[in-house]
């Protein structure tokens, strides 16, 4: 089953930046997976944050992120990275990277992600933005 690591949370000042990443071991190819990060704080459901396709050609964003975060890949670490800048107090949240594989059938990643779509979770990693 694949499985992801998360790293790079942690807690920086408003107007800082940050870049979480999800690695998954070299058994899962991540680019046949749609890959998304998701976000969640304490009694709020888990929204969508952005998504990547399968071959990177096309990424969404929540008009909350857009133009201040970028998911990317990296394909020598089998990784995806959200990169976060003008990070402010609503940004804190735990982050969550998340996979479904890709099949001729369906395709993903049109918008904002739902989570309901995502089949592969990660443990999470907590990201603090505050002063």
């Amino acid at each position: 089953q694949l499985r992801f690591v998360e790293s790079g949370g942690g807690v920086v000042q408003p107007g800082g930046s940050l870049r979480v990443s999800c690695a998954a071991s070299r058994t899962f190819d991540l680019t046949r997976y749609y890959i998304a990060w998701f976000r969640q704080t304490p009694g709020k459901e888990r929204e969508g944050v952005s998504c990547i396709t399968h071959d990177s050609t096309r990424t969404n964003y929540a008009d909350s992120v857009k133009g201040r975060f970028t998911i990317s890949r990296d394909h020598v670490k089998n990784s995806v990275s959200l990169e976060m800048n003008s990070l402010g107090p609503e940004d804190t949240a735990v982050y969550f990277c998340a996979a479904v594989e890709q099949t001729p059938f369906l395709s993903f990643c049109w918008g904002v992600p739902d989570k309901g779509r995502y089949q592969y979770w990660g443990q999470g990693i907590q990201v603090t933005v505050s002063s």
